[in-house]
């Protein structure tokens, strides 16, 4: 497993830890809406991988993303985990539509 930061947070198989990737916000018209109204962010941040998914033979197959990658997910995948005040995604590999490049 590689870490781009010190979280304790070890995903198994093929899961990786991400954390959300905060957007400038920008109001139009003035209206503030709140939080709770607001659309979960599409755009993540790679925290740390898996140990990857198997295949027949029992060997690990290799990630399609690496840590720090910030890549766009399932508006409604993965599993909120809260650790040490930050919150974080676990997401399956398949939960990651794709990398943004650039």
């Amino acid at each position: 497993m590689a870490t781009a930061t010190k979280v304790k947070i070890k995903p198994l198989g093929d899961r990786v830890l991400i954390q959300a990737v905060e957007l400038d916000e920008q109001v139009k018209g003035g209206i503030i809406i709140p939080d709770s109204a607001k659309e979960k962010p599409q755009e993540a941040k790679v925290i740390a991988l898996g140990t990857g998914a198997k295949d027949e033979n029992g060997k690990a197959q290799p990630f399609n993303v690496k840590v720090g990658d910030i890549v766009i997910v399932s508006k409604y995948g993965g599993t909120e985990v809260k650790f040490e005040d930050e919150t974080y995604t676990l997401v399956r590999e398949d939960d990651i539509l794709g990398v943004v490049e650039g």
